[in-house]
């Protein structure tokens, strides 16, 4: 690699511009140069030669580019010394250095991309600070792919700053669309570099998910960000749940636990913010969390099976297990369920017994029994009312 070479020139040692702009600088200086060359030269065979200036025009082009035609050609001693000078000397090796020039630029740019330190244009994009300790390349690739399956999301940028491959991005990962910066995320000129200012969504990746003290980094990164009024666009992931409140009072829109076998949690939270507590909930004890319950199902709706156990305060219906052992999530309201079991999400400091969801459907059951007895008197009621009004009618006449 040659991410410690020279200078092109002594003059890049005494300019503040990147190597990438000095390039740039002298491949326009050299243009502006080789374009006065050309239109003097032109000038010069229009007025000595017995040439059109579209001829002349074309004389110069094909001698600058040396394709050499010879329908044309200059005859006077004076269209002959200025093709000499301007274009066999000057202008023919001026092309010769835009081209080397432009060579080198497309291998410099190629080099800094592969190592991190390309500073690309970007807006509305994403930029995901830190990489996980172990498995990172696995993380992002699902992390994209989770991501660009939301339709808003499909073509969205992914900005990665990291120290982490220093080689280049694992061609796995570039085929997602995903692109890092090398460096850190407490550095104000890495947050600069990635555009963090103009990005839809910024993620604090923890340094390390099994340590608190990596809450610390994360805190800096974030106080930055905050700094530059970033807070409300930035997600963080903490270890230590008692400096959660640290977090919020940066104005940080949402802080989540690192789960790292499941980016789709940190992808809810950008999409979705406050479902990722729905999901932090599932994970553990604390408040609320799924439970099965074992028992038969055959002649009640979804819709009456969650509205029972509302009802009842038992909990939140989440799907059932049919006869086929196939967990069904979010199934039609109005079908009718036919199963051997049912996930329900239940407060963890009293979790009814099975015995309890039995009744609760049993009392539904009886309810909707005689909710259909009243609706079916009611509507014989109304029935006979018609035609008793119908009757009197006719004997009136």
């Amino acid at each position: 690699m040659m991410r410690n070479r020279r200078p092109l020139n002594p003059e890049h040692t005494q300019s503040h511009l990147p190597m990438g702009g000095l390039i740039r600088s002298r491949i326009n200086r050299l243009f502006t140069i080789l374009g006065g060359l050309v239109v003097t030269h032109t000038l010069i065979l229009w007025a000595a030669e017995p040439l059109s200036f579209f001829e002349a025009v074309w004389l110069t082009m094909t001698t600058l580019v040396t394709v050499g035609y010879g329908d044309y050609s200059p005859v006077t001693p004076v269209g002959r010394i200025s093709t000499i000078l301007l274009m066999f000397i000057s202008a023919i090796t001026l092309l010769t250095l835009i081209v080397s020039d432009y060579i080198e630029y497309r291998f410099y740019r190629r080099e800094r991309i592969l190592t991190g330190r390309w500073i690309y244009k970007m807006k509305d994009h994403i930029v995901i600070i830190n990489t996980p300790r172990s498995g990172g390349e696995q993380y992002f690739m699902r992390f994209a792919s989770q991501i660009r399956s939301v339709p808003e999301y499909h073509t969205v940028p992914i900005m990665l700053l990291t120290r982490q491959f220093p080689g280049g991005l694992p061609a796995e990962l570039s085929d997602c669309g995903v692109v890092h910066f090398h460096g850190a995320g407490n550095d104000p000129e890495a947050l600069k570099s990635v555009h963090a200012g103009s990005a839809k969504h910024i993620i604090v990746l923890a340094a390390d998910e099994s340590d608190p003290m990596s809450d610390s980094l994360t805190f800096d990164i974030a106080h930055r960000l905050a700094e530059s009024n970033l807070g409300g666009r930035t997600t963080v992931e903490c270890v230590g749940d008692h400096n959660r409140a640290r977090f919020k009072a940066l104005g940080v829109r949402t802080t989540i636990r690192p789960v790292r076998t499941y980016p789709e949690i940190m992808v809810r939270s950008v999409v979705a913010p406050g479902s990722e507590k729905v999901l932090e909930d599932m994970f553990n004890y604390e408040r609320d969390h799924p439970h099965r319950y074992d028992l038969e199902l055959d002649d009640l709706t979804w819709a009456d099976i969650v509205s029972a156990l509302v009802r009842h305060g038992i909990g939140t219906a989440l799907a059932y297990i049919d006869h086929d052992n196939e967990v069904i999530c979010h199934p039609d309201t109005n079908a009718e369920v036919e199963g051997k079991g049912l996930i329900v999400l239940v407060r963890s400091s009293e979790t009814p017994e099975v015995s309890v969801v039995e009744e609760a459907l049993d009392r539904y059951r009886e309810f909707l029994k005689q909710w259909r007895a009243m609706h079916e008197q009611n509507q014989k009621a109304a029935t006979e009312s018609s035609e008793e009004n119908l009757s009197a009618g006719g004997s009136e006449r």
